[in-house]
């Protein structure tokens, strides 16, 4: 099942889960104790925290500032692949009129 939570609801079980850690013996079961209290799958709250480390750069990975940056500019260098087969498939063709001109 597929939910949207708000950004409200992301801060506050982040929030929840930072309160309760101490109160856990792992980190694992304080994600667990938090995610049954908000009703939400504890895999979900998971890569809530993991998203939010990384992004506080407390842990190694891709941010998600630079993972958007990267999407936008592969998305942009798609693009200009195919403009530039567009032009080369047009430069081919007018290379090969100009070599045989039509006689009219």
């Amino acid at each position: 099942m597929n939910r949207r939570y708000s950004p409200e609801m992301r801060e506050r079980a982040l929030r929840t889960l930072a309160e309760s850690r101490p109160d856990h013996p792992t980190t694992m079961s304080a994600i667990r104790h938090v995610a049954g209290m908000l009703g939400m799958s504890p895999e979900t709250l998971r890569l809530w925290e993991r998203r939010y480390e990384v992004d506080a750069g407390v842990k190694p990975g891709v941010t998600t500032e630079a993972a958007a940056e990267i999407k936008q500019l592969q998305k942009k260098v798609s693009g200009l692949r195919k403009a530039n087969e567009i032009l080369r498939a047009a430069s081919i063709f007018f290379a090969k009129e100009l070599d045989h001109p039509s006689t009219r």
